[in-house]
C-alpha cells in the first residue's frame, strides 16, 4: 500500500474512532432497509412501527401525494434536467411556489434540491467581512456549518436564553454593519421553540436580521400548521428569512426560503445552492404540493398530531422518563445516562418491531445521548402506549445490567 493512501486511512480510522467507532463495532441499528422490515411486519406480534420518520401528517403514502407524483413522472419524466436559470423550468414550479407562501403568508417563496443546502447557500450569501452571525448553540448543523463558512465574525449565545442573545447584542452591535440571528423553530434535536414575540423584540431593538429555520414547525405548529408565528400571532414578515423543508410535513423532499417577494427575486438570480444546483424534480414539487392541498383542506391533521405528541409526552414524563424540554409538538426525545443505555434501548425496541435508532456523539451533546421519537398524526394511542412501555422495560433491564456489571 502506498505511503499517501496508507496515511489517509489512518486519517478516516482516527475521525471515525473519535466520532464514536467503538459503539457501533459488535452491530448497530442504523442504515436499517426499513422496507425490509415493512416487508416482515408479521414477525412481530404487534407488527412492525416506525417512529423515525418524520412523516408528522400521514401523507407519505396519501393517494393524492403518491398519485399527483405518477401523473408528474409519466408527464414530465424524472427529472427537471438542469439549473432551473439556466434550463428553464417546469410551470408546476412556479405554481407550487406562490401557492405555498400564500399558505405562509409570505411575499414569495423558493424551492431548493436540498434542505441542507438551503441554509449553508443563504447564509453564506447574506454576510460578509463587516457582519456578525449569532447562532443558537443548539441550531441545526447546517445552519452551523452555513455561519461557520462565511467571513463574517461567529458568535453563539446559550440554547433558546434569549436574555444571553440580548447582552451579546448590546456590548458588540456596534462592531458590525449587520447582524444575522439564526435560530430554529421547533428544534429538530430537543423538541422545544424559541420565544418569538421576545426574538423579535430583541432584533428590532438591535436592528438586526432573523432566519429562522422552521424545517420541523411548518405543518405542526399553529392551529392550521403555518409555523411559529402562527403559534405566537406574530406577522411572518417580521421573519427576514424563513428556512423550511419538503421532506417533513410536506413528505416529500428538498428545501425552500420564505421571505419578501422582492428578496426571492434577487435569489433566484444570485443563491449559489439554487442557481448551480438542479431544480426540484416534477415528481418531488407535485407530491409536495398535493401534501399542501391536503394540509390546507384538512387542518384537523394538526390537531390529531398535537393530541398524540402531548399523549407521548405526558405519559413518558408519568413513567418517569428524562424527555428534556420537549414541549410536545411532533419531536419527543427520551434522554439517557449512557451513549451505551441508548444503544441498548434502541436495539431492544427494534427486536420487538420498533423502529428508533439512537442519536449519540453526533447532532447533540456527547453527554446528553437519547431516542428522537418523531409523532405522527396517523400514531394510534395504543402504538404511543406501547412504545413507551417498551422503553420503560429496555431502561430497566439497561440500568439493572449495568449495576450488575459495576459490582463485579
Amino acid at each position: 500500500m502506498k505511503k499517501t493512501e496508507s496515511s489517509f486511512l489512518s486519517y478516516a480510522d482516527r475521525r471515525f474512532r473519535l466520532s464514536g467507532k467503538a459503539l457501533i463495532e459488535n452491530g448497530h441499528p442504523y442504515f436499517v432497509p426499513t422496507d425490509m422490515l415493512e416487508d416482515q411486519s408479521d414477525q412481530w406480534p404487534k407488527g412492525y412501527l416506525s417512529m423515525s420518520h418524520y412523516d408528522y401528517l400521514g401523507l407519505m403514502h396519501h393517494e393524492e401525494t403518491t398519485g399527483a407524483a405518477k401523473v408528474a413522472i409519466d408527464r414530465h419524466g424524472t427529472g427537471a434536467g438542469a439549473s432551473r436559470l439556466v434550463g428553464g423550468e417546469r410551470c408546476a414550479h412556479r405554481i407550487f411556489e406562490k401557492d405555498l407562501a400564500d399558505f405562509l403568508g409570505v411575499g414569495g417563496v423558493l424551492s431548493i434540491i436540498s434542505g441542507y443546502l438551503t441554509n449553508v447557500s443563504v447564509i453564506g450569501l447574506l454576510l460578509g467581512p463587516k457582519d456578525l452571525v449569532i447562532v443558537d448553540e443548539l441550531a441545526h448543523n447546517s445552519i452551523m456549518v452555513g455561519a461557520r463558512g462565511v467571513k463574517a465574525e461567529f458568535a453563539t449565545y446559550a440554547h433558546n436564553n434569549l436574555e444571553d442573545l440580548n447582552r451579546i447584542l448590546n456590548e458588540r452591535r456596534g462592531e458590525f454593519s449587520r447582524v444575522l440571528i439564526c435560530t430554529e423553530g421547533l428544534f429538530s434535536m430537543d423538541g422545544d421553540i424559541t420565544d418569538l414575540p421576545r426574538l423579535l423584540e430583541i432584533k428590532d431593538q438591535h436592528d438586526a436580521w432573523l432566519l429562522l429555520d422552521e424545517a420541523h414547525s411548518y405543518g405542526v405548529l399553529g392551529p392550521t400548521g403555518r409555523g411559529l408565528c402562527e403559534h405566537f400571532g406574530e406577522d411572518p414578515s417580521r421573519v427576514e428569512i424563513a428556512i423550511g423543508t419538503l421532506s417533513k410535513s410536506f413528505a416529500s423532499s428538498g428545501g425552500f426560503i420564505a421571505a419578501n417577494e422582492e428578496v426571492i427575486e434577487w435569489l433566484r438570480f444570485c443563491l449559489p445552492g439554487f442557481v448551480y444546483s438542479v431544480g426540484l424534480s416534477p415528481s418531488t414539487v407535485a407530491s409536495a404540493h398535493a401534501a399542501l392541498g391536503v394540509l390546507r383542506r384538512e387542518p384537523d391533521r394538526v390537531t390529531r398530531l398535537r393530541g398524540n405528541s402531548v399523549r407521548f409526552l405526558q405519559k413518558a414524563r408519568d413513567l418517569g422518563l428524562n424527555t428534556g424540554t420537549a414541549i410536545g409538538e411532533a419531536v419527543v426525545p427520551i434522554l439517557f445516562d449512557t451513549p451505551e443505555e441508548c444503544v441498548f434501548v434502541a436495539e431492544a425496541l427494534m427486536e420487538q418491531g420498533i423502529y428508533a435508532p439512537p442519536v449519540v456523539h453526533i447532532g447533540v451533546p456527547k453527554d446528553l445521548p437519547r431516542i428522537r421519537f418523531f409523532i405522527s398524526a396517523t400514531h394510534t394511542e395504543a402504538e404511543i402506549d406501547r412504545v413507551l412501555q417498551a422503553v420503560l422495560e429496555a431502561s430497566g433491564a439497561a440500568q439493572a445490567l449495568s449495576n450488575r456489571l459495576s459490582a463485579e
